[in-house]
């Protein structure tokens, strides 16, 4: 078990992007570390003045005074901003409605899934479903009289539109409830109006559109069978990906960062594509093989062309340049900045933020295509047959995969064809440029105890470092599958898995270990799936990795601290795999004693059910051949002992499975029961 592939990240593609973890929990310790706190009150009672252009003024003051600054965003959070904002959408006066939304779209996007459940539970919903059809009117009264309009009449409008469509994408992300609520608002043709007219609209708000698009397609039927069953969709859809170049309208906002959002655009669409395959006719994508012919092509420059070391040291030094931001006292009611106001530094900051955006997203399109293992889930509660054609799979199998109920699956799944297909082609080709960019950056992660210098620059690269590892781990699971243990069947040789190991290893100890102080989440994170990605590795060149004594002292303490067991699953695994280097005694005995930690009675406290498994498997499959030069650790250490002694404790613990909740687990612990029986008989039957 603990072997799955990441089909998608959980319902949030764009990850925070100025976390408030690093604060101790309350409004005091944000008030203490923000040095705005006096700003707070004059903005909420002018929120509720009687002069509109206060009320203004109070709204563009929300947006600058929370630009990178998490502390005064969780005290304005105190006082209701939210609320305020909302109300405000209904504001007698349209400049003011403007502004509220502009400053509600930077709550969401730089506040993540919190701000966004208040504003859902606020009924923000309300008046947003009233902005979309005087969009739609006034965007087709444009485009058909674009000389009727002043042209700065026609920007506020798509600012607006922009801010409204990023807010209704954030919040789809936010659960299940709202996403349901938001297909009810018959968004498709809205969006797509967006994308059929990019070449009349500005590229940030056609972006805008694209990115919505995205995320509504990604696993939501109703939407996703909207968009395929239109041919016409689906056309223009392919038409902007296939374009050399994207025709959009440049306004003063878009000038610096042009280049970096038509790329992103490019690699949304991709996205929306996938989403939404297979494509049935008669629209013309239906006749393209979109991985080979459009994805790829699209993505591949995407990756190559980005050096994310070099990213970082640019950033810096437009951090080191950045202007300060206008003080809240010199900003007069007569000269109310634009909420959008950046600097020189600021805009390459955003320029620098879009491309690692754009990165993040190809490295999530391609964390998809690599998933070929069917979802477990998909088999739970099916019948018994299904299951007891499991078991039969894995008494083939023998015990050199007994742990991995994932490709026992596929195994079933793929009956009746004798072999296991073989992954893409172009897995093998990936793994370079994705070990390039699991490699940590000086801005990567927060410093220990204290905020980053640029927290949407960290947030992006903490996501393509993590995004990166993901694709790893569902390539390697997938050839690890494909080869049965027999890496040259795929034409892989031992120098190559050690060079992977290694790279990966290399990171996670440039991450460093300090990963349970509070900020350092996206720490933890490398981690867990670092760990996953060094078992699927270690899974395809069992006994070709050498273990050092650091990544075997390391990896207990981790595997001792993890208070996530399917993570703890995955050491013990890693840790397995790097116990079977035949010629490394030591590291052999240290594993092979903290997995006989693990076991009953003398684990205390019990180790989890799905741990103990693996440790049980991985004892019986490290030691399964007698002939190895370290299963002299396993005679001198009178290892079979302890095994009889564990014997009526994981009984206890296969028993404590419930059958109907958790069926798959409950097969492989019985087998794995099963297996500790005869492999105890087997070894003493030896009598070595």
């Amino acid at each position: 078990m603990g072997k799955s592939q990441k089909k998608k990240q959980m319902r949030r593609h764009n990850p925070m992007r100025v976390p408030d973890s690093h604060l101790p929990k309350g409004l005091a310790s944000a008030s203490a570390s923000s040095s705005k706190t006096e700003a707070i009150l004059p903005i909420i009672q002018k929120m509720e003045s009687v002069d509109p252009l206060e009320r203004k003024w109070a709204c563009v003051a929300v947006s600058n005074l929370i630009q990178n600054d998490p502390s005064t965003r969780r005290l304005l959070q105190g006082r209701n901003i939210v609320g305020h904002l909302i109300t405000r959408l209904s504001d007698s006066e349209e400049e003011v409605v403007i502004e509220a939304a502009g400053s509600l779209r930077n709550l969401c996007i730089d506040g993540g899934f919190d701000i966004c459940a208040e504003m859902y539970n606020k009924n923000i919903l309300a008046p947003l479903r009233t902005f979309i059809p005087k969009i739609s009117a006034t965007l087709a009264q444009f485009l058909v009289s674009p000389n009727d309009s002043p042209e700065n009449a026609q920007k506020l409008v798509y600012e607006f539109a922009d801010n409204v469509i990023t807010i209704l994408w954030c919040l789809s992300e936010t659960s299940n409830k709202a996403l349901n609520a938001i297909n009810q608002i018959s968004l498709v043709p809205f969006l797509m109006s967006f994308l059929a007219s990019r070449d009349k609209l500005p590229l940030s708000t056609v972006y805008s559109a694209a990115q919505c698009l995205y995320v509504l397609t990604d696993e939501n039927p109703p939407i996703i069978e909207e968009v395929r069953s239109n041919a016409e969709y689906t056309a223009c859809l392919l038409a902007i990906v296939r374009s050399d170049q994207t025709v959009t309208k440049s306004n003063g906002k878009d000038k610096d960062t042009s280049g970096a959002r038509a790329t992103a655009l490019r690699v949304l669409i991709c996205g929306i594509l996938r989403n939404i395959s297979p494509i049935p006719p008669p629209s013309i994508a239906a006749t393209v093989d979109l991985d080979r012919d459009v994805v790829l092509p699209t993505l591949e420059p995407v990756l190559s062309s980005t050096d994310l070391q070099e990213a970082a040291q640019v950033a810096q030094r437009a951090i080191d340049q950045q202007e300060s931001v206008p003080q809240l006292e010199s900003l007069s009611l007569k000269h109310t900045p634009k909420s959008d106001h950046r600097t020189p530094s600021e805009l390459e900051l955003e320029r620098l933020e879009t491309q690692l955006r754009t990165v993040q997203l190809a490295l999530e399109i391609l964390t998809g295509m690599c998933a070929t293992l069917p979802d477990p889930e998909v088999f739970i509660g099916a019948p018994d047959a299904d299951g007891q054609d499991d078991n039969e799979d894995d008494d083939d199998a023998g015990m050199e995969d007994t742990e991995d109920i994932d490709m026992t699956v596929e195994d079933n799944a793929g009956a009746p064809q004798a072999e296991a297909s073989q992954p893409p082609a172009f897995f093998t080709t990936l793994v370079a440029p994705l070990l390039k960019f699991v490699q940590p950056t000086a801005l990567s992660f927060p410093p220990l105890g204290a905020p980053s210098p640029h927290p949407p620059t960290t947030s992006a690269l903490s996501a393509i470092h993590i995004s990166a590892l993901e694709c790893l781990n569902n390539i390697f699971l997938s050839m690890a599958t494909s080869a049965r243990g027999r890496p040259s069947s795929l034409g892989l040789d031992p120098a190559s898995g050690r060079t992977v190991f290694d790279a990966v290893w290399g990171a996670l100890r440039l991450v460093g270990t300090e990963i349970t102080a509070a900020g350092q989440e996206r720490r933890r994170e490398m981690w867990d799936m670092g760990v996953g990605v060094l078992w699927g590795v270690g899974n395809l060149f069992k006994g070709a990795l050498v273990p050092t004594e650091e990544q075997v002292r390391v990896l207990i303490e981790f595997s001792n601290t993890t208070p996530d067991v399917h993570v703890k699953v995955k050491t013990i695994g890693t840790l397995e795999c790097l116990a079977q280097h035949p010629e490394s005694l030591d590291a052999n005995r240290a594993i092979t004693s903290y997995f006989l930690s693990l076991l009953p009675p003398k684990a205390n406290p019990p180790t989890p059910t799905e741990p103990l498994l693996q440790a049980v498997s991985a004892l019986i499959d490290i030691y399964s051949d007698e002939t190895l030069p370290y299963d002299v650790n396993f005679r001198d250490g009178r290892y079979v002992d302890a095994l009889v002694q564990s014997v009526d404790g994981v009984r206890k613990a296969v028993r404590g499975i419930d059958k109907k909740k958790e069926r798959e687990l409950r097969v492989h612990g019985e087998e794995v029961r099963d297996n500790l029986v005869a492999f105890i008989q087997y070894r003493r039957g030896l009598r070595l």
